[in-house]
């Protein structure tokens, strides 16, 4: 039995996930489990801007899902975490909403923290696989 992981890699970021040493997704029995993913520019360094670190966040986790034939549409579970929400909620949820798309939604827990590694908001999800994707 064969402990290999189906590992996901969207384009020109690979080195980033070498260097931190983890996959951005992997699938497995038709799902697609997608690491959390943080606003950052290409350097890998956090965007200082807050929605535009969440606009990146999403831009990253959308590169993920196409790698693996999916969209934000095949998102059954969202786990989103914020530093300090209650400062920050206001100006995080509107770009969330923006990608959101139409009911029914994904399940959702959010999740208030003090420390995101430089980062105010990370996005975490698990997303079905379409039939051709998941073979």
């Amino acid at each position: 039995m064969s402990s290999a992981r189906d590992a996901v890699f969207p384009a020109g970021r690979q080195a980033l996930y070498e260097r931190n040493r983890y996959s951005p997704a992997i699938r497995s029995n038709g799902f697609l489990f997608v690491s959390g993913q943080v606003g950052s520019q290409p350097d890998g360094a956090p965007e200082p801007d807050l929605p535009q670190q969440v606009q990146l966040a999403f831009e990253n986790l959308n590169a993920v899902l196409a790698a693996a034939g999916c969209s934000f549409d095949d998102v059954v579970d969202v786990t989103v975490y914020i530093v300090d929400p209650e400062r920050n909620f206001e100006r995080v949820w509107p770009v969330v909403m923006a990608h959101w798309g139409e009911a029914p939604h994904p399940t959702l827990t959010g999740v208030g923290v003090t420390w995101l590694y430089g980062f105010q908001f990370e996005i975490k999800v698990i997303a079905k696989l379409p039939r051709a994707a998941a073979a």
